[in-house]
């Protein structure tokens, strides 16, 4: 795993779960324009899906995206897309906490798509059209098996920002955040999740829109 990547991924990380835990409630946060007014990326959500994989544990259940993202914009990008799943109790991760890599190449390999890659390795420029779409993978490990709702937050697909003073809750001193546009996506999970049941059955989706995060 290329040194710079990986290090780009855990600024990433680390900013995402920083954020979340000072502001767990961002009831202030404004809406996305209507029409976009800056770049953005076209956006295919694939399919959230639980499997058991492997490690050096002895092995896991894990809940893994795939997307696949198009540079319709007029000009050559660079992609930095992050992930975060949540669920309906409040409990949220960034993808690839806690993943072995093992598991993210087991996963790969499952899948049989030679274009789909991992989080890491999708990092960097992204050029213009269709022929050079990019496909994505992220993984988490399954800590709720009894959550009624999952929830994945994408960003890096939109060029859209606002900027808003909050007060911190817990200081009560003003704060300036930066909203991104984000993809939200909502998911419903079967009540007991047990992935001997659910085999390659997705989890239904709720909900899909723009949201600022």
């Amino acid at each position: 795993m290329p040194t710079t990547r990986r290090a780009l991924l855990t600024r990433l990380t680390a900013t995402v779960l920083a954020i979340g835990a000072a502001f767990p409630l961002l009831a202030a946060a404004p809406e996305p324009d209507p029409v976009p007014k800056r770049w953005q990326l076209s956006v295919t959500p694939g399919e959230l899906r639980v499997t058991f994989a492997q490690n050096a544990d002895g092995g896991g259940a894990y809940v893994y995206f795939t997307y696949s993202v198009t540079n319709n914009t007029g000009k050559d990008l660079e992609f930095v897309p992050s992930f975060e799943m949540a669920n309906d109790t409040g409990d949220a991760m960034a993808s690839g906490v806690g993943v072995p890599p093992a598991v993210t190449q087991h996963i790969l390999e499952s899948l049989e798509s030679p274009f789909l890659q991992n989080q890491v390795d999708i990092l960097g420029p992204i050029q213009q059209g269709p022929e050079n779409a990019k496909h994505g993978l992220v993984v988490w490990p399954l800590r709720d098996f009894v959550a009624d709702e999952f929830r994945i937050f994408g960003a890096g697909f939109s060029g859209e920002t606002e900027a808003l003073q909050l007060k911190d809750p817990r200081t009560g001193e003003n704060v300036r955040l930066v909203f991104r546009k984000t993809l939200m996506m909502r998911f419903a999970t079967p009540g007991e999740i047990r992935v001997d049941q659910l085999g390659d059955r997705p989890f239904d989706v709720l909900e899909q829109r723009w949201i600022m995060r």
